[in-house]
């Protein structure tokens, strides 16, 4: 995490959470979801318009990805100052980028290490690795099966809608938060 966030983390202790603003689609893109946006549904839905835009300046993402981390609930955030902006996941909280040399990098680029493999009855290809549980990136599905046709890489069934308990994340911290918030 970067220092000034954790200056303005101490500076600023009590600021409120935001919920449904910042989402991380299936191939590692992030989006910027506005009120007209969750407006369409949630993020995962498939509904035109409910991702919101799609954040193409590379600072601003990197400054995201330096910043993103999950809570002890498996909720996934990126803390903005002394702001918890908690990420809405279209799938997993990691995706996994594979190259022919079956080196594995997480979408920020981080590397990271393969340790099993997933598959769920869609035919979707997951990861545990030393960095989390994540998809891989479907550009890079095929690096990915010739590891496991080598015998390199192993895999095991799954059902994907077992994966945020079975992996421990939340892919909706805005939907877990409205069933529970108090009632006022």
């Amino acid at each position: 995490m970067d220092d000034i966030v954790k200056q303005a983390m101490h500076k600023w202790p009590n600021v409120p959470h935001c919920y449904g603003w910042l989402g991380l689609d299936a191939r590692g893109n992030w989006y910027m979801r506005d009120d007209r946006a969750q407006a369409q549904g949630r993020f995962a839905s498939g509904t035109p318009g409910a991702k919101g835009s799609l954040l193409q300046h590379a600072k601003l993402i990197d400054f995201i990805q330096r910043n993103y981390a999950s809570d002890t609930e498996g909720q996934w955030y990126f803390q903005n100052g002394p702001q918890r902006v908690y990420v809405e996941l279209e799938c997993t909280p990691w995706v996994w980028r594979v190259a022919s040399d079956f080196q594995v990098t997480a979408h920020d680029g981080t590397p990271v290490v393969w340790q099993s493999g997933f598959t769920d009855e869609h035919g979707w290809l997951y990861a545990q690795t030393s960095h989390g549980f994540g998809l891989v990136h479907t550009q890079d599905v095929a690096h990915a099966a010739d590891a496991i046709e080598q015998g390199l890489w192993s895999v095991a069934s799954t059902a994907r809608a077992a994966l945020p308990t079975q992996f421990g994340f939340v892919a909706s911290p805005q939907a877990r938060q409205a069933t529970t918030a108090p009632a006022a």
